[in-house]
């Protein structure tokens, strides 16, 4: 994987995709252009760390589209919009449905240069997380549906006793199941467990 990440370009603007490619690639970017949505949606292969940078008026499909459309189908790369010219009611959305930054064509090089870098700095850090939290699911696909219990329980505070008088048995069988948990949890503390269990949505699971 390319140190500095991966670029999704979608415009429709040859002459843009075109000299932004070879100074992205230059630069040391994995470039990936496309020329409409529907080119991007239909041929382009998810990739971590990445930024879509995307033209937000397009004949076929607007950028606007384009992002509801990755969002319905879970795609969470995220986004820089680059414009000539937008409605102030586009910003405002694309920005509120999670896009990290809106440029103005002709934008500032050094401009367009730090919101590349900085989201890819972001989808690292989301690749990470998410990849933590699948291994924090399996780990808790390992307890049994007892170990299960007593995770949840801890987590909402109680206490070893009152886990106890909870589940009906005594406070040496809750030591074992709990020590059990932190262990196959592969936490070193309560705090780091309760912390896994809520960024994994385990309640969910």
């Amino acid at each position: 994987m390319n140190k500095s990440g991966h670029v999704y370009l979608v415009d429709d603007d040859e002459s843009m995709r075109t000299s932004l490619s070879r100074m992205l690639r230059e630069l040391g970017y994995n470039v990936h252009d496309f020329a409409s949505a529907k080119a991007f949606i239909e041929h382009s292969v998810p990739i971590s760390p990445a930024v879509i940078l995307l033209d937000m008026q397009m004949p076929d499909m607007t950028g606007l589209d384009l992002q509801e459309e990755l969002a319905r189908i879970g795609r969470k790369t995220p986004i820089v919009f680059i414009s000539g010219q937008s409605h102030p009611q586009q910003i405002v959305k694309s920005l509120k449905k999670g896009a990290l930054d809106f440029l103005f064509k002709p934008f500032n090089l050094e401009d367009l240069l730090n919101s590349v870098a900085d989201a890819i700095e972001f989808d690292r850090r989301q690749f990470k997380r998410v990849s933590k939290d699948v291994e924090v699911k399996r780990y808790f696909a390992t307890l049994t549906p007892r170990e299960k219990e007593v995770c949840r329980l801890l987590v909402q505070g109680l206490l070893n006793k009152d886990i106890a008088v909870k589940l009906g048995t005594t406070d040496a069988t809750i030591k074992v199941h709990k020590a059990r948990v932190m262990e196959k949890m592969r936490a070193d503390s309560l705090q780091g467990l309760v912390k896994s269990y809520l960024e994994a949505s385990l309640e969910e699971a």
